[in-house]
Order: C-alpha cells, then sequence, then structure tokens
C-alpha cells in the first residue's frame, strides 16, 4: 500500500491543494488581485499534477487492453477532465464563447502542438515514422464534418431557431460518435492501429518484464482524480477570474489555460510514442483527442445551455475558420501516405506557433 501511495505523490499533492484552496477561499478572493492570481496559477498546477495520474492510470489500462481500446480510454479521460473544468468555471462565471474557444484551442493544441511536436522531434530521430494511414483519414473527415456542423454553420442559423438546431446538433454529435465507437472498437478496428516489426534483441539483454496492472485500483484512482480536478478547478476559476481581471488578458487564454490542463499528459504520453517510433499511438492520440473533444464536449455543453435557456456562442469567428481550414488542409496532405517526417512535423507546429501569436494579439 506504501508503494502505490508513493506512485501516487503527485495525486496527493493536488488533493492537499484541494484541502487547503477549499478553507481558504475567501481570503484568496480578498486580498487582492495578485494574491488571487498567484492562488490560480497554484491550482492551474495541482490540476495538471492530478491530471498527469488520471492520465498514467489512463496509459496503464490502455497498455493492458492494447490499441485503439488503449488510447480511446486516454483520450476520453482527457475529455472528461475538459468537460468537468468547463462546466465548473462555466457554472460560476458564464462566457458565451469559453466553449467555442476552448474546443478550438484543444484542436490546435492536440493536431498541431502535439502531432507537430511529436512529428518533430520522432522525425529528427528516426527519419520517417510509418503509421496506418486509414486512420487519419478517418479522423480528420470526422473532425472537419463534426466542427463544420457545430461551429461553423451555426453563423448562419437565426437567433431564434437556436434551440432547433442546438438539439440537432447534439443528435448529429451522439450519431457519429456512436459511429465512431463501433467503427473503432469493432469490424473496423483495424483501422485505428499498426503492426510495429519487432526489435531485434541484444544477446544476454533481458526486457524488463511488464508492470502489473491493478484494475480496481486504477479505475478507482482515474475517477477520483477526476473528482479532485473538478473540486479544485472550482476555486481554480474564481481566482483566475479575479486575478485577470482588468488586466487586458485575451479572453482566448483562459479558453487555452483549460485546453492546455486536459492535453497536458497526452503531451507527455504523445512525445514518449514518437521517440520510441510508435507514430500510430501519436495520430491516434493527437487525432483522437481532437474528435472526442467536439462531439463529446458539444453535446454536454449544448445539452447545458438548453437546460439554462443560455445560447453560447459556438460559431468560430473567421480567424479561427481559416486556422481550423488550414490545419485540417495540412493534416490531409501530411497525414496521407502512411509516414510522418520532421518536415511535416514543423509544418504543423509553426501553425500552432501562429495559432499562440494570434491568441496574444487577441484574434
Amino acid at each position: 500500500m506504501i508503494a502505490l501511495l508513493k506512485q501516487e505523490k503527485f495525486l496527493l499533492l493536488a488533493v492537499i491543494a484541494a484541502c487547503v484552496a477549499f478553507p481558504a477561499e475567501h481570503y484568496l478572493l480578498s486580498h487582492g488581485q495578485g494574491v488571487a492570481l498567484g492562488a490560480g496559477i497554484a491550482l492551474v498546477v495541482a490540476i495538471i499534477f492530478a491530471s498527469v495520474r488520471v492520465a498514467g492510470h489512463a496509459e496503464l489500462l490502455a497498455e493492458k487492453f492494447g490499441d485503439p481500446y488503449g488510447t480511446m480510454i486516454l483520450t476520453l479521460s482527457a475529455v472528461l477532465v475538459e468537460v468537468v473544468v468547463l462546466g465548473i468555471m462555466m457554472s460560476n462565471e458564464p462566457s458565451p464563447t469559453l466553449v467555442r474557444d476552448t474546443i478550438y484551442s484543444a484542436v490546435m493544441l492536440d493536431i498541431n502542438g502535439i502531432l507537430g511536436l511529436a512529428a518533430l522531434m520522432g522525425g529528427l530521430k528516426h527519419g520517417e515514422q510509418s503509421y496506418n494511414d486509414d486512420s487519419a483519414r478517418s479522423y480528420s473527415v470526422m473532425i472537419l464534418t463534426a466542427m463544420g456542423v457545430s461551429m461553423v454553420v451555426p453563423e448562419f442559423i437565426p437567433e431564434g431557431n437556436w434551440k432547433v438546431y442546438s438539439g440537432f446538433t447534439i443528435g448529429a454529435m451522439l450519431v457519429l460518435y456512436a459511429l465512431f465507437l463501433r467503427m473503432q472498437v469493432g469490424p473496423h478496428s483495424y483501422f485505428f492501429s499498426y503492426n510495429y516489426p519487432e526489435k531485434k534483441k541484444r544477446k544476454g539483454v533481458t526486457t524488463e518484464p511488464e508492470k502489473p496492472v491493478h484494475l480496481g485500483w486504477s479505475v478507482g484512482t482515474l475517477v477520483f482524480g477526476i473528482v479532485i480536478i473538478g473540486a479544485l478547478a472550482e476555486v481554480m476559476s474564481k481566482t483566475i477570474d479575479l486575478g485577470l481581471e482588468g488586466t487586458g488578458a485575451p479572453p482566448v487564454m483562459t479558453a487555452i489555460l483549460v485546453a492546455a490542463i486536459s492535453a497536458a499528459p497526452e503531451i507527455l504520453t504523445a512525445l514518449r510514442a514518437a521517440l520510441a517510433n510508435r507514430m500510430q499511438s501519436v495520430v491516434n492520440i493527437a487525432l483522437g483527442a481532437s474528435l472526442s473533444t467536439v462531439i463529446l464536449t458539444v453535446p454536454v455543453m449544448e445539452g447545458l445551455a438548453l437546460y439554462s435557456g443560455q445560447p453560447f456562442q459556438m460559431a468560430m469567428t473567421p480567424v479561427q475558420t481559416v486556422m481550423i481550414f488550414i490545419t485540417l488542409l495540412v493534416c490531409a496532405i501530411n497525414l496521407n501516405d502512411g509516414e510522418t517526417n520532421a518536415i511535416e512535423g514543423m509544418t504543423h507546429f509553426v501553425l500552432f506557433a501562429t495559432f499562440i501569436m494570434l491568441s496574444i494579439l487577441g484574434l
């Protein structure tokens, strides 16, 4: 038991942070903007600690069940973290554009940030890295469809019909996800897997035994970690809002923060996979997380909008629409031949840098 607790030191730190933050919430919010901002940053770090452990247990389950089930568990856990943080932030300080900006930021971070950096580093180390191009095409076309339906078409929907279209969007996303899930774990699961060639083992070198996976412990800790993240997000959202008030920080920065919290563990997992020459895992993580973010976050938040009677601004701005179009176009071209290289990684990473610059400029 002591050994297990040592492995969960990051999660224990997050629990301690939650135990301190809740009683001290009034103090943190009543002692000035600087104190609130400092506390908010500390809580963001604590949330990332907890999300890293959530992803760690999701990764253990992923290894146990293998691809494509493994990366599905990893991406779903990340999306669940994002939905929990988003829901709590929206309940504390409603923002009509936070959901839209968070989904947009998550797709930029997943495709251009994670995939770009992983392909760049993996390409520099291994040259060309192979993967199953069926998966890339399936992911790309579904991401384009989901974002078009939920975040482009709403620009042309009359305000009086938002509830009808919102209900349609929920149904469309759920149908898309049901079909995707059936393909990912059903008869077409080979679309999302790749048979890596066995590496030759040097004589006298014994491979390390696989880590035992305690199924109940991993599932329980994963769920507990998400609960802790929700508790931390409750205080974090208030302190960050107060800390950034009047600073002139672009509103999209909060959305980037939410996206980064959920993506932090995925970045580490994807980089490890790329350096180990397992590009299929990177593709599944980056594109799978983008797709799951859109087709799972949209129906949950649209349902919340219908329940509260307050619509969200889901239509992307012209700049966001152009960036998404360029990203998916570059993704479709790069991921069309079953191999990635450093040049393709750099093109995505430049797009990610452009996204950050546009966000700093408030665009």
